[in-house]
């Protein structure tokens, strides 16, 4: 079952639409939700500096995909940091990750 969530497509920026296509071609989720948090952070020195990756510099990342599978926290981190090595190159600031498989995240009765 894939239910993918996040924003409408047509309301995110440039980065975020990047976020989502690289980690869902990457790792093909059965969920993946991009939240831009970059409004929390504008005080930021990041935020203020030019180009500023266009207001685009935080973002939270929750991701479920069996890519993860007998990976560590940090292999799974690294996985996604590596996917998104231009977007840090381009002004990408901060990533919160959350990173599960599908049966991390299965209801136990």
């Amino acid at each position: 079952m894939h239910s993918q969530q996040t924003t409408a497509t047509s309301s995110r920026g440039p980065v975020e639409t990047a976020i989502h296509e690289k980690l869902t071609t990457l790792l093909r989720p059965t969920s993946i939700t991009v939240t831009n948090d970059s409004w929390q952070h504008r005080h930021h020195a990041a935020m203020r500096e030019p180009g500023a990756a266009n207001g685009e510099t935080h973002f939270s990342v929750y991701i479920i995909s069996n890519a993860f599978e007998s990976k560590s926290t940090m292999q799974r981190h690294r996985m996604v940091y590596s996917a998104l090595s231009d977007e840090f190159a381009q002004g990408l600031h901060a990533l919160t990750l959350k990173t599960k498989t599908e049966k991390e995240t299965a209801v136990i009765p």
